[in-house]
C-alpha cells in the first residue's frame, strides 16, 4: 500500500520586501509633522531632565544642566558625532515649529517670572537697592559697548550698524537671572538674612530696568528712523502707563473677589491667560517684543499670595518641564561651537566671558560696599548678581532672531551664559571659605547651661508634635531651653512663591504652640535637593546639643523615609533622636527599655522628661541585661516619679507594652529588637529612638 506523506505546513519565511516596505512606512509616519513634534519633544524632555538631575548632584542649579543637554543635542555634541540622529529627530525643515512652540513656553514663562517679582521689595530698600542695581548694569553695560567697538569690524553681521551691535552688546552684558539667582538664595538660607534681602531686590530691580532697556534697544534696532524709534518708545512708554495705572487697580479688586482658590475657576484662568497673551501680542504689535508684554503682564499681577499661587500652578509645569527645555535645544541647536575653529575665536571668546565676569562682579559688590555692605556680603552680592542662566538664552535669542549677533559670537554668548551660571556657586563657596579664615577667633563664652535642640521636619503636623516633645525636655519655664526648627523642601526648584507659602503654612502648628506654651523658637526654611545634607551643614552651623526628627514608618527599610533616617543617624555626629509617630501628646507615663550595657546612655533623657511633666515610669528590663545597675536606676528616679521595673525574656519579645505614652529605646536594641521580629512594633505606641555619640 502507497504510504501517504502528512504535509506539515511551515511557516512562512520573513519577506525582506515586506519588511523593508514596513520600516519604509515607519520612518515616513515618523516624519509626519504630528509624530517628528512629538518625538522631538520625548526626546528633549527626557534628555532635559536627565542632565537637570545630574546638574544638581554635582552642585549646580538645573537650569545649567538644561542649557548643557540643549548644547549636547545640537551640532555642536550630537549633531557632529552623529550626524543621522539629528537628521531624523531634528531636520531643518521641522525647527521652525520648534522654534514656534518653544516662543509660546517663553511666553508663560516670562509671565511666571514678571508674577515672581514683588514690585514692594523694591520701595522697601530702595535707596541702597536701586544704586546697587543701576551700577550692576551701567558698569558691565560700558564695558559690553567698550568691548564691541573692538569685535564690530571682524565679527558683527555685515548688514548691522555699530549703535545696534554695541547697544546690544551692552545690555547682554548688563543681564541678571532672577529665576536662578531667587533659587540660589533659598538653597543656601539666605532669603531671610539682610544680605539675601539685599540682593533678591537688587535683581528685582535689575531685571526691570535691564528688560525695559532692552525694549528701547529693540526700539533702535528694528526701526529704520529716528523718527519711528520715537514713536515705538512712546507707544511703549503710554502701553506701561495703561498696564500700571488702569489695569492693575483693576486686578487688584479682581483678585481680592477670587482670593481663595475655592473660587477660581476655568472661566478666571482663561481670563489671565488672555491678559499675558494679549499683552504679549500688544507689545509685539508696538515692535518691542512679546516676552516684554508677558513680563509686564506678570508684574501688574496684584501680589496676593494665594490667587499667584494658583495661576502659577496652572502654568508653571507646563512651561518649566515640558516647554521651557524645548527652548534650551532649539537654542542648542543653533549654538554651533565648532565655528570656534581658531586660537582667534576662543581668545574673543574668553574675553567675552571675562568681561562679562569682571562688569557685573566687580559693578556689583563696589556700589554694595559703597552703600554700606560689608566686603563679605558685597562680594556675596558681586557673585549671585553674575548669574545669567536662561535670561541670558531669551536675550541672546531675542538678538540672533534680529540679526545683530553672528553664529560664532552667538556661541561666544551662550558659552558665557552658561560658565557665569556655573561659577556662581563656587564663588560663593570660596568667599566663604576666604572670610571664615580671616574671621578674628570669637572669644565670647558658649551657653552651655541652656539645652540647645534642633528639630527638623517636613510635615507640618510633625513639625508641632516634635516641637511639644522638645518643650517636654525641659523644665519650665523653659529658662534651660532652646529650640530650633528646620523645616526642609526637599525640591530646590520650587518658585520664590511657592516657598513663601511652604514656609508659612510648615511653620504654622509651630508657632501656634509656642505661643501657647510661651516658649520662644528659631524657625529656618530651606529649600534643597538633599535633604541630609542640609540638615549636617544647619547642625554643623550651629551649637546643638541634640537632633530630633520624625518617621511614620520603619526606619530600617529602603524606602524613602527609612533611607533619609538611616542617613540621619550614619552621617550627623551629634546626639539624635527618631520619633516613631502614633498620635504622640504628653508624655506623662514613660517606658525605658534597656537591654545592653549602652542603654544606660538613656538615664538622661529619664531625667529631662521627669523635669518636664512625666509622672509614672516603667523600666522594663531583659534579662541579658546587667542588673546590677537596677538599684541605681530605681534610687535616681524614684524621687522624680513613681518607678516599676519588670524584668523580661529577650529570647521572645512578647512584652507588655500597651498603655504607654511613650517608649524609649536605643539604636541598637532597636535594630536587634526589629532584626529578631517585627511584630512588636505594631504593638508599641510612640517610640523615641535615642542614637548616642558615645
Amino acid at each position: 500500500m502507497e504510504q501517504v506523506k502528512q504535509v506539515i505546513p511551515q511557516p512562512a519565511a520573513a519577506n525582506p520586501i515586506v519588511l523593508s516596505e514596513f520600516w519604509q512606512l515607519f520612518a515616513e509616519n515618523l516624519h509626519h509633522p504630528i509624530a517628528l513634534l512629538l518625538a522631538q519633544v520625548i526626546v528633549i524632555v527626557f534628555f532635559a531632565r536627565l542632565m537637570g538631575i545630574f546638574a544638581t548632584r554635582i552642585g549646580q542649579p538645573s537650569v545649567v544642566g538644561e542649557i548643557v543637554a540643549g548644547i549636547v543635542l545640537g551640532p555642536s555634541v550630537i549633531g557632529s558625532i552623529f550626524p543621522e540622529f539629528s537628521a531624523v529627530f531634528f531636520p531643518a525643515e521641522s525647527l521652525k515649529g520648534l522654534q514656534a512652540l518653544s516662543q509660546f513656553g517663553l511666553v508663560l514663562f516670562m509671565f511666571i517670572i514678571g508674577m515672581e517679582l514683588d514690585v514692594s521689595i523694591i520701595k522697601r530698600q530702595a535707596k541702597s537697592a536701586i544704586i546697587v542695581s543701576h551700577a550692576s548694569i551701567l558698569f558691565p553695560y560700558v564695558l559690553g559697548v567698550g568691548l564691541s567697538y573692538f569685535l564690530y569690524v571682524e565679527y558683527a553681521p555685515a548688514n548691522v550698524s555699530f549703535t545696534a551691535f554695541g547697544l546690544f552688546m551692552g545690555i547682554a552684558m548688563s543681564i541678571t537671572a532672577f529665576p536662578v539667582l531667587a533659587r540660589i538664595v533659598q538653597e543656601r538660607g539666605l532669603s531671610k538674612t539682610p544680605v539675601g534681602g539685599m540682593v533678591i531686590t537688587c535683581a528685582a530691580a535689575d531685571d526691570i530696568t535691564a528688560w525695559c532697556i532692552l525694549a528701547a534697544v529693540i526700539a533702535v534696532v528694528k526701526a529704520s528712523s529716528v523718527i519711528n524709534t520715537l514713536s515705538m518708545i512712546a507707544a511703549a512708554v503710554a502701553y506701561i502707563l495703561l498696564m500700571i495705572y488702569i489695569v492693575r487697580p483693576f486686578l487688584v479688586k479682581f483678585a481680592e473677589v477670587y482670593a481663595s482658590k475655592e473660587n477660581i475657576n476655568r472661566t478666571v484662568i482663561a481670563f489671565i491667560f488672555l491678559l499675558a497673551l494679549i499683552s504679549s501680542f500688544i507689545t509685539e504689535l508696538i515692535g518691542i517684543h512679546a516676552l516684554f508684554g508677558a513680563f509686564l503682564a506678570g508684574v501688574i499681577i496684584p501680589h496676593n499670595l494665594r490667587f499667584k499661587e494658583v495661576i502659577t500652578e496652572k502654568i508653571e509645569d507646563v512651561s518649566l518641564v515640558l516647554l521651557l527645555p524645548i527652548f534650551f535645544v532649539f537654542t542648542g541647536l543653533r549654538t554651533q561651537i565648532g565655528l570656534l575653529s581658531s586660537s582667534n575665536l576662543w581668545v574673543v571668546c574668553f574675553s567675552i566671558i571675562a568681561t562679562a565676569i569682571v562688569g557685573k562682579f566687580f559693578g556689583s559688590a563696589i556700589p554694595a560696599r559703597i552703600v554700606g555692605e560689608s566686603w563679605h556680603d558685597s562680594f556675596i552680592i558681586g557673585a549671585l548678581m553674575n548669574t545669567r542662566g536662561l535670561m541670558e538664552l531669551v536675550v541672546l535669542n531675542i538678538g540672533y532672531e534680529l540679526g545683530i549677533l553672528s553664529p560664532e559670537v552667538f556661541a561666544m554668548m551662550v558659552l558665557m551664559a552658561v560658565i557665569t551660571t556655573m561659577i556662581t556657586g563656587p564663588t560663593l563657596n570660596l568667599i566663604e571659605k576666604t572670610f571664615e579664615r580671616l574671621r578674628p577667633i570669637k572669644t565670647t563664652a558658649i551657653d552651655n547651661d541652656r539645652y540647645h535642640i534642633l528639630i527638623s521636619f517636613g510635615v507640618p503636623a510633625m513639625g508641632g508634635k516634635l516641637l511639644r516633645l522638645a518643650a517636654q525636655m525641659g523644665a519650665q519655664p523653659y529658662s534651660n531651653l532652646k529650640i530650633t526648627a528646620l523645616h526642609i523642601t526637599p525640591n530646590s526648584q520650587v518658585s520664590p512663591i511657592d516657598a513663601q507659602i511652604f514656609e508659612q503654612e510648615g511653620f504654622a502648628p509651630i508657632k501656634e504652640l509656642a505661643s501657647q506654651l510661651q516658649i520662644e523658637v528659631n524657625c529656618i526654611y530651606r529649600t534643597t535637593d538633599d535633604l541630609v545634607k542640609e540638615v549636617e551643614n544647619t547642625v554643623e552651623e550651629g551649637n546643638f546639643d541634640f537632633l530630633l526628627v520624625g518617621s511614620a514608618r520603619s526606619l530600617f527599610t529602603t524606602d524613602r523615609t527609612g533611607g533619609v533616617v538611616q542617613r540621619f543617624l550614619h552621617e550627623i555626629d551629634i546626639e539624635i533622636g527618631v520619633l516613631v509617630d502614633k498620635g504622640l501628646d504628653k508624655v506623662r507615663k514613660l517606658l525605658l527599655l534597656l537591654d545592653t550595657p549602652g542603654d544606660m546612655a538613656l538615664l538622661p533623657y529619664v531625667q529631662r522628661f521627669a523635669e518636664g511633666g512625666a509622672q509614672h515610669l516603667t523600666i522594663l528590663q531583659t534579662d541579658k541585661y546587667v542588673s546590677d545597675e537596677k538599684s541605681l536606676v530605681q534610687k535616681n528616679f524614684s524621687e522624680k516619679f513613681s518607678v516599676d521595673v519588670l524584668e523580661v525574656s529577650s529570647a521572645a519579645v512578647d512584652w507588655p507594652l500597651i498603655g504607654y505614652d511613650l517608649v524609649l529605646i536605643g539604636r541598637r536594641t532597636y535594630e536587634k529588637l526589629t532584626e529578631k521580629s517585627s511584630e512588636w512594633i505594631t504593638k508599641c505606641p510612640n517610640i523615641l529612638i535615642i542614637r548616642s555619640v558615645n
